[in-house]
């Protein structure tokens, strides 16, 4: 039986789904009215969802090194433990437009048997080295997140990058326990964010 953190940072990776050196990332429920919210060109999380989380970090490495591995989504598997597979449906650096399609283990919890699920997601704002936002739903054997939306900004600060997220969730099934499932969410964003730093943090002193 898996435990209660491992169920939530599995769960919480799946969509998708930070202020000195080596600070851990920080992360907290956020309102939709919130006018802090990260946006990618004007356009944020979904207002409406009942799930939200927001996340913080600051990487001790260059911003072209943090925004290659963000970016490299058909890499995630190699820095990203959650992340089992992953592949690009289109060609060509990451733009507005492309999509991914991803997949993660999920453990049994109150809301899902044990699964995979498959996220299927679409850019919908990218601004190089600054943000990205994309969309889509999850879905897997007993479980489906119609729709999530992910929101990243990055800002180099002091040869440093502050990097700020924002995911929400819609649908029937994760919203019949909004509490759980923010903490889920909350779970996997913060381990996204910690994994991310790791791994550019690593590749930065590789050279």
């Amino acid at each position: 039986m898996p435990t209660a953190r491992a169920t939530l940072a599995l769960l919480a990776a799946t969509v998708g789904l930070l202020t000195v050196v080596g600070a851990p990332a920080t992360a907290a429920p956020a309102t939709g009215s919130d006018r802090g919210a990260p946006q990618c060109a004007g356009r944020g999380t979904d207002p409406t969802a009942k799930i939200r989380y927001r996340a913080e970090t600051v990487i001790d490495a260059p911003l072209r090194t943090v925004w290659k591995l963000q970016t490299d989504v058909a890499q995630w598997p190699t820095w990203q433990p959650a992340v089992t597979t992953s592949k690009r449906l289109d060609r060509g650096r990451l733009r507005t437009g492309s999509s991914f399609r991803w997949t993660t283990p999920v453990p049994e919890t109150a809301l899902n048997p044990a699964t995979t699920l498959v996220v299927t997601s679409t850019v919908q704002q990218l601004q190089r080295q600054k943000c990205l936002r994309w969309s889509g739903p999850a879905v897997g054997r007993g479980l489906r997140i119609d729709e999530g939306v992910h929101v990243w900004e990055f800002r180099e600060v002091g040869g440093r990058v502050h990097v700020r997220t924002e995911e929400t969730w819609r649908g029937a099934q994760v919203e019949k326990d909004v509490a759980f499932s923010t903490a889920v969410l909350g779970a996997g964003l913060e381990a996204w964010l910690k994994d991310l730093k790791t791994a550019a943090e690593r590749d930065c002193h590789r050279r």
